[in-house]
C-alpha cells in the first residue's frame, strides 16, 4: 500500500431546483389559481475526520467530488426533494488548503469533527409563492441557486 500525504481534488455542490409554473385544473372549477411548488436545495460538501484512516490513498484514484442537485418543484404545490449531502472522510491530522496553497480552508485536530466547504444552491420559488390579491395568476418562476465549485489542496500533517 503507497502513503499518499498530498492531493489536489476538485469540489462542486449541488445547486438548487427550479420552481413549477403550474395552475389547479379541477372538473367545475373555472379559476383554479396558481399551485406550482418551490424546487428543492442541493447537496453540501462536507469533510469529516474519521480516526480508522492514516493516508490519503482514496483521493489518488477519486479527485473530483460531485453533491447531488435539487428537484424541481411540482404541481399540486409539491417542493422538489432535497440533493444529499455528500461526506468526505479524511483522517484525523489533515489540513485543507485553497488551490494556490495561500489560505488554509480547514485543519482537523480530532475524531468526528465535521466542517462543511461548500453549500447547495437553495431552491427556485414556484408560482404559487408570487400570488396576491393583485397578481392572482402569476406566471413567473425562479430558477434554483447555482452550485458552488473550488478546487483545493488536502495535506496530511506527519509528526516525527
Amino acid at each position: 500500500m503507497q502513503f499518499i500525504d498530498q492531493a489536489k481534488i476538485h469540489l462542486r455542490s449541488g445547486a438548487g431546483g427550479p420552481g413549477a409554473v403550474s395552475f389547479r385544473r379541477e372538473k367545475f372549477i373555472e379559476f383554479g389559481g396558481p399551485d406550482g411548488g418551490n424546487g428543492g436545495k442541493g447537496g453540501d460538501i462536507i469533510f469529516e475526520a474519521v480516526a480508522g484512516l492514516n493516508t490519503l490513498i482514496d483521493f489518488r484514484y477519486t479527485q473530483h467530488f460531485r453533491a447531488q442537485r435539487g428537484q424541481n418543484g411540482a404541481g399540486r404545490d409539491r417542493t422538489g426533494a432535497s440533493g444529499d449531502d455528500l461526506v468526505i472522510k479524511v483522517p484525523v491530522g489533515t489540513q485543507i488548503f485553497s488551490d494556490e496553497f495561500d489560505e488554509m480552508l480547514a485543519d482537523f485536530t480530532a475524531d468526528g469533527q465535521r466542517i462543511t466547504l461548500l453549500r447547495g444552491g437553495d431552491g427556485g420559488r414556484g408560482n404559487a409563492s408570487y400570488k396576491s390579491s393583485t397578481n392572482r395568476p402569476p406566471r413567473q418562476h425562479v430558477p434554483g441557486w447555482p452550485a458552488q465549485e473550488m478546487s483545493v489542496w488536502v495535506r496530511l500533517k506527519l509528526l516525527a
